[in-house]
């Protein structure tokens, strides 16, 4: 009863501030943000900076909501397993504590996603350009000049005919791409050119059109792969949270009185906290695999 006394206080204190115009919620963005500035890695921040431009950032508000259901999650079921408001408090910062890397996870999520849906059109669009010019530097000097690709991919063909240009040939161009990009689909269709280059083939429409049919096959089965994910993501959760609540149906078994008197055992504690542990990481696993390796064919 403590426990849900001291939320309901700070909420009224949150709102109450918002209300006068003190503007918690802008406090809290700006203190977050000043934390991730200083130890957030760059790579991140780039990351992060895309998810931006891309309009799916969560917003300082949505960031404060996720925090709140997960803390407040965090502090009843640890509540409702040892009754002692301490612990309570101990789980709901370690609850709080979650929501960066899963902002983290989930930026990575989408910024693979844009990324393999940029090299789905980088791709598609050099092999219809190759088909016309007969010429790779001239095909990506078409892409480039298309519109379609955003940066980083953008910027990346930009110094793919750079080094072409520099170089004379396209060996050094593809090396680099590849680098940056080792998707199937990237590879494959640099090693079509490369063999069309060096052996000079003349009939390659037939070649052309079978590696795109193989990008249009890997592409399927990669958003295939992302509409699986995210159904099995949706039964995962549910599975998760229902294994909290395994404590309630001991308690059921045993009665209240039976089961605070367990509590007094360390080691039934210990157990407890294993339990909640366990399954805490159970679904960061999960969490990390669903947002991990997204356009990998």
């Amino acid at each position: 009863m403590e426990l849900f006394l001291l939320i309901t206080i700070a909420l009224i204190v949150i709102f109450y501030r918002g209300y006068r115009g003190k503007n918690t919620m802008r406090f809290i963005n700006d203190q977050v943000t000043v934390l991730y500035d200083k130890f957030a890695p760059y790579s991140y921040k780039k990351v992060r900076e895309k998810t931006k431009q891309l309009g799916q950032e969560f917003t300082s508000r949505q960031y404060v909501i996720q925090a709140t259901l997960i803390g407040g999650f965090a502090a009843v079921i640890s509540y409702l397993y040892f009754y002692n408001l301490i612990i309570s408090i101990v789980y709901l910062i370690l609850g709080v504590m979650i929501v960066p890397y899963l902002s983290f996870l989930r930026c990575n999520r989408i910024y693979s996603e844009f990324i393999f849906e940029q090299v789905q059109v980088y791709t598609s669009n050099t092999i219809m350009e190759f088909a016309t010019t007969q010429s790779f530097v001239k095909a990506l000097e078409g892409v480039r000049e298309s519109g379609l690709l955003e940066d980083p991919v953008a910027g990346d063909v930009d110094r793919m005919i750079e080094l072409a240009y520099k170089n004379g040939s396209i060996d050094e161009s593809l090396i680099y791409f590849n680098n940056l990009y080792p998707y199937y689909i990237v590879k494959n269709m640099h090693q079509l050119f490369l063999q069309i280059t060096k052996e000079g083939a003349r009939n390659t429409f037939d070649s052309l059109e079978q590696m795109q049919l193989d990008i249009d096959t890997l592409v399927e089965g990669v958003y295939r792969d992302r509409i699986d994910r995210q159904t099995f993501h949706k039964k995962f959760l549910q599975f998760g949270i229902m294994l909290y609540v395994l404590s309630l149906l001991v308690q059921y078994l045993l009665g209240k009185e039976s089961y605070i008197l367990l509590l007094e055992k360390w080691y039934v504690k210990m157990i407890l906290h294993l339990i909640l542990l366990i399954n805490t990481y159970f679904l960061i696993k999960g969490e990390k695999y669903y947002n991990e390796n997204v356009g990998a064919e």
